[in-house]
């Protein structure tokens, strides 16, 4: 197949574009050209544009419809918002049969109680602009795309993780070594709650496996699926999982451990208010009947305690990447601190 990815640099159109080029597939990758995070596949071909300018998108596409040209799969990672989808249905219905929009699976509503997230649950997030726009994107693709004769897959990631990227409840997301050094130094370790809410990781690997299998699939077409890992962990298992490979003991770990809620993680972190209200404080539990329906034979084959060793030897391998986020350093220090007493003063 010939493929279009839009992005190509970031942790999961990446890793798509691997397993993209590993199957074989004709692969053209649309950037910036600005990252030098992420080399290219070998042979992959290059478009220089500012995705998210459509002028600037439609002139360097020209060739290709002056051409006649057309590509079996666009996949599109770097959409975020209703106005950027409905340009991109116009880009690209004339140069593509399959147009892949990567969502989130955070757009859908929380539960209350223990319940296996499906393709037809309802999309509500109460709190968090972020996810509330990317169901917006989706419900303006499925209203434009039929219209402009664009077929569509949508895609719905959860929690995704790779070798750079060590997952974590807040304060890890610009400086993912951050958890890392916090325990290899002996710092304290802030859990969330007290630790039991089940949340799900996945690999970008196990997830690219899935989207390559969805590119031109005429079953997918007009579908919305989510790919996530059928490996559920409470925080505790997480948080311990990455202090196993990071040759933290458990003994140690325990020590480190501060369970705090999340009302004071938001109290600490307002900007960080979306993603746990409206996110990571619920659990999340996903049924992935549809994914392995669709691509048979997929499954996701990475668990988190090999994967993120995988992470964890990925930053060891050059110091540059082991950059550590002092505000949230300062903010887990706090927040324990004030814990620790209270504890101390309960015990009293």
């Amino acid at each position: 197949m010939r493929i279009l990815i839009v992005g190509g640099t970031g942790l999961i159109s990446s890793e798509i574009a691997a397993a993209a080029h590993a199957a074989g597939h004709d692969l053209t990758l649309l950037t910036r050209g600005r990252s030098s995070a992420v080399a290219p596949p070998p042979g992959a071909a290059s478009i220089v544009a500012d995705a998210t300018d459509p002028l600037a998108l439609r002139d360097a596409l020209r060739e290709y419809r002056d051409r006649g040209e057309r590509f079996d799969a666009v996949l599109q990672s770097i959409a975020f918002t209703p106005e950027h989808v409905a340009q991109d249905v116009e880009t690209f219905a004339p140069l593509t049969d399959q147009y892949l929009l990567i969502a989130t699976s955070a757009s859908y509503a929380t539960w209350d109680r223990l319940h296996a997230t499906t393709e037809d649950d309802p999309q509500e997030n109460l709190f968090w602009d972020y996810a509330r726009q990317k169901a917006r994107a989706e419900e303006v693709l499925r209203e434009r795309a039929t219209a402009a004769g664009l077929g569509y897959t949508i895609v719905r990631p959860a929690h995704t993780y790779g070798p750079s990227k060590i997952p974590a409840y807040t304060g890890n997301s610009a400086h993912p070594w951050t958890i890392v050094d916090r325990m290899r130094r002996g710092a304290d370790i802030v859990i969330p709650g007290d630790g039991t809410g089940l949340w799900t990781l996945t690999h970008a690997r196990d997830l690219a496996a899935a989207a390559v299998g969805l590119m031109g699939l005429h079953r997918a077409l007009g579908e919305a699926v989510h790919i996530t890992s059928h490996e559920a962990l409470t925080w505790n298992a997480i948080y311990g999982t990455i202090a196993d490979a990071a040759g933290i003991s458990p003994e140690q770990f325990g020590q480190q451990r501060v369970c705090v809620p999340s009302d004071a993680l938001v109290a600490a972190t307002p900007d960080q208010a979306g993603s746990i209200y409206g996110d990571k404080m619920h659990p999340a539990v996903y049924d992935t009947s549809k994914i392995r329906d669709l691509v048979p034979g997929w499954e996701a084959r990475i668990p988190f305690a090999e994967g993120i060793r995988e992470c964890i030897a990925w930053f060891e391998a050059d110091p540059a990447r082991q950059s550590v986020d002092a505000g949230a350093n300062a903010m887990f220090d706090r927040l324990a601190r004030i814990y620790r007493r209270a504890l101390d003063e309960a015990g009293q």
